[in-house]
């Protein structure tokens, strides 16, 4: 029987969101006989690669590991006790499937095109061939630096399977992040170094070389922190995460955003005054659309800005949502007088003035507090576009702004370049406060992974954050022990912070998959 896959095609430009690339409809299908002939094939293929970015819902590493973490609760309805499963590390409902599934269906689609692309005739177009392949070798670096993250211990897999190799055992870790850092070094060697300001708007949202460099120093920093190495043996050294993140810094024509509430779009005091949803801060962006219509099996819009959304209501100018992780207090009063990111990360009931019209209903631990930062807006809503409220949001997810280069710049070089690392760190508090005045003499790294929790509150870093501090500090931060039992949290420390691989897969894994510890 032939295999079989969906065509992708790009369709036109928004005009209201200035996206063209990965606006995307399945059209046809082709058998794979028949394809991998033609640059166009080859486009479509990536193309294809790039789509399962857009897989959001219960599979989206962003608001899982937000409810994680120290920041958020499950929240949503009283009857929705899957998120449950993240905030008090509860195992229930198979609710990592569908990120398992995610996954690897993305790198199955990297690696089938890895492995077509020399099949391609490019005739004398060896950059595209280069850009195309750097591409794709970035997405499965990204696709399986989520999936380690999350559970650990995966199989890993860089051809496409055929019957008789479906079950492959899981793969020690490390193997894992030097496949990881291998792909972006090459990805970086193939990329074009083209700066941000000289990229077409049609080509936002496709890997750069300095995403490829940006993301090469997440991973490293990660990896060496939680599992307390030095380097990615033999791949990376801090000397190389140090030179990509500079290489960032100094030469992509990313910047930062000058005032911090213009980054977002629920944020941003006026239409006028928001910075736009492929800004030069967004060192790789994950492009959204409303373009699926309400047809949910498009996967085209960004189905956490409904997740997150205040419950059943619209509090203009907010639209209404789900009410998903709501945002622990202790996070709203932690930051400093004058800090601009509080008012433009969270929603206070209180203090924004809706205490006396919200309506708490079937909202689940209610906090009086909501996830600001791309919840939906009242103002050029989904049904306005023609589209449905829990399918078709579309504001862009930034996955590496340029704050964050800056921060990793200065955790990098503290010990090597004190006054670099001053100068970023200066560069991303004089933006928070809008002035000079609440600078701090940078000696330790504490100070950088506090400036961290409040820079990129509830953009999916801070669970990753405190594991890679280590797992003690992961748990004195994540406890929170309450008389009331719907807000006790309690880390398990046993489960290394790593989420249960779902049991659907492993029931059909003929006992190749083994459930995490802490989970069984």
């Amino acid at each position: 029987m032939k295999k079989i896959f969906a065509v992708i095609i790009i369709t036109g430009m928004i005009s209201s969101c200035s996206k063209s690339f990965l606006e995307t409809l399945p059209v046809d299908k082709k058998t794979e006989e028949d394809f991998y002939k033609t640059p166009a094939d080859a486009y479509e293929a990536l193309v294809s690669a790039y789509s399962m970015l857009n897989m959001d819902g219960y599979g989206n590493i962003m608001l899982s590991s937000e409810i994680a973490s120290d920041n958020c609760f499950g929240g949503g309805g009283n009857s929705d006790n899957g998120w449950m499963q993240w905030d008090k590390s509860v195992n229930m409902n198979d609710l990592n499937s569908n990120a398992w599934s995610k996954y690897y269906t993305a790198i199955y689609r990297t690696n089938i095109f890895l492995q077509k692309a020399d099949n391609i005739n490019f005739g004398a177009d060896e950059a595209i061939k280069k850009r195309y392949i750097g591409e794709a070798r970035f997405l499965r670096a990204y696709y399986y630096f989520d999936l380690v993250r999350m559970f650990g211990n995966v199989p890993l897999i860089t051809t496409p399977l055929v019957p008789g190799e479906y079950y492959i055992p899981q793969t020690n870790p490390d193997s894992v992040y030097i496949q990881i850092a291998t792909d972006l070094k090459a990805a970086i060697a193939d990329l074009p170094d083209t700066k941000f300001t000289s990229i077409p708007p049609a080509e936002y949202g496709r890997a750069t070389k300095w995403a490829a460099e940006a993301l090469l120093g997440r991973v490293f920093l990660y990896y060496t922190g939680y599992y307390n190495k030095t380097e990615i043996a033999g791949v990376t050294t801090q000397t190389d995460a140090i030179a990509a993140i500079e290489d960032v810094i100094n030469n992509s024509g990313h910047d930062l955003v000058p005032k911090f509430g213009n980054l977002f779009r629920a944020s941003a005091a006026s239409t006028t005054d928001y910075a736009g949803q492929n800004n030069p801060e967004g060192v790789f962006t994950i492009q959204y659309t409303y373009l699926g219509l309400g047809n949910q099996n498009q996967n085209n819009g960004n189905r956490i800005q409904v997740m997150i959304g205040i419950r059943s209501q619209a509090l203009l100018p907010y639209y209404k949502g789900w009410g998903a992780g709501t945002v622990n207090p202790k996070l709203y009063n932690a930051f400093m007088p004058g800090d601009t990111r509080k008012s433009a990360s969270i929603i206070s009931i209180d203090d924004e003035g809706f205490g006396s019209t919200y309506e708490k209903a079937d909202q689940a631990q209610y906090t009086g507090f909501f996830i600001k930062k791309y919840t939906p807006l009242n103002n050029l809503k989904p049904e306005d576009l023609g589209g449905n409220f829990q399918w078709d949001n579309y504001d862009n997810y930034m996955v590496i702004r340029f704050a964050d280069v800056l921060l990793m710049g200065a955790e990098l070089q503290l010990t090597t370049a004190p006054g670099k690392a001053q100068t970023y760190y200066d560069r991303v508090r004089d933006r928070a406060f809008q002035d000079q005045a609440h600078r701090i003499t940078l000696t330790s790294k504490q100070q950088i992974m506090d400036e961290r929790k409040y820079e990129l509150a509830m953009e999916g870093q801070r669970y990753w954050d405190l594991l890679r501090q280590g797992i003690p500090v992961a748990k004195q931060a994540i406890d929170n022990p309450s008389a009331d039992a719907a807000f006790n949290i309690t880390f398990r420390p046993e489960t290394k912070g790593l989420f249960a691989i779902p049991e659907t897969q492993i029931n059909l894994s003929n006992g190749s998959l083994k459930q995490n510890d802490g989970w069984k």
